[in-house]
């Protein structure tokens, strides 16, 4: 048994290769082998969001706190707030940030593939992301 006491692990900012905004990522647990899954806190200031990316095996997402955003490739763009749990299939492009004016937190989970987690692609642009940062 192992027990990481909150706060304990060190928190960053999100890349600006990666992210719009200010991001926060703070890690929770990592799984020791033969167990690759991953998770993490991220908090997303109003406006922030994730580049297109997908992961190899999938992820989950559980919003904590806050108003935010996802969307997948050709699908509409979705609303998400505190209690809600987003599914994203095995690379599936999408992308999950803030709205406009809030501030959103996750929880994200996802397993490694060959150690691989996730790939990156474009940036969402400024008219994909107004299409849904006026809820």
């Amino acid at each position: 048994m192992e027990i990481k006491r909150s706060g304990a692990q060190p928190t960053g900012k999100g890349p600006a290769e990666y992210f719009t905004g200010t991001v926060h990522y703070a890690p929770l647990f990592q799984g020791k082998n033969p167990a690759r899954t991953l998770g993490a806190s991220v908090t997303f200031e109003p406006g922030a969001r994730t580049a297109w990316h997908s992961h190899p095996l999938g992820q989950t997402l559980i919003v904590t706190a806050g108003h935010g955003l996802v969307q997948r490739w050709d699908g509409p763009v979705e609303e998400i707030r505190p209690g809600d749990v987003v599914w994203i299939a095995a690379g599936e492009k999408h992308w999950h940030g803030a709205t406009a004016t809030l501030a959103m937190t996750h929880i994200a989970i996802q397993d490694q593939l060959d150690g691989k987690l996730v790939d990156w692609m474009e940036k969402v642009s400024d008219e994909q992301y107004q299409s849904g940062s006026n809820r």
